[in-house]
């Protein structure tokens, strides 16, 4: 499948208003692939017990995990900051398990042209998983 990673940071950077970011107002967007084709966005949301926090990443992958989608091809990351984000620890181990083929594209959200590009298994390489 051809993935075109310019119409995948643009979908993370509209799901990226959906931000509900009141404490660090740092509003990160994630879009999901799927191999059928289909785009699943989410969007980071934040609690005043930080540790409840939910990153953009995650919530793209439970929303599509939730509706039956599988079979992840690639994900999409954005947000304001140098670079674009990269996803931390948690999101990297989920993605790992539920997307390790797939390809990582970052962006800061003022520079949608300007895309790193990366796989889930170089951001975690050995990652621990159970094979079903």
């Amino acid at each position: 499948m051809k993935i075109n990673s310019k119409k995948l940071v643009q979908a993370a950077a509209q799901a990226r208003l959906g931000s509900v970011s009141p404490y660090s107002k740092f509003k990160v967007g994630a879009a999901l692939l799927t191999n059928a084709g289909e785009i699943i966005g989410g969007a980071n949301v934040e609690s005043a017990s930080y540790g409840l926090t939910c990153c953009a990443e995650r919530v793209a992958l439970f929303k599509a995990l939730t509706d039956g989608k599988k079979n992840f091809v690639a994900v999409a990351v954005v947000a304001r900051c140098d670079g674009g984000p990269m996803p931390c620890g948690a999101c990297r181990q989920l993605l790992a398990e539920y997307a390790p083929d797939a390809k990582v594209f970052v962006a800061a959200s003022d520079d949608l042209k300007k895309i790193k590009k990366f796989t889930v298994k170089k951001l975690l390489p050995a990652a621990f998983t159970l094979v079903p």
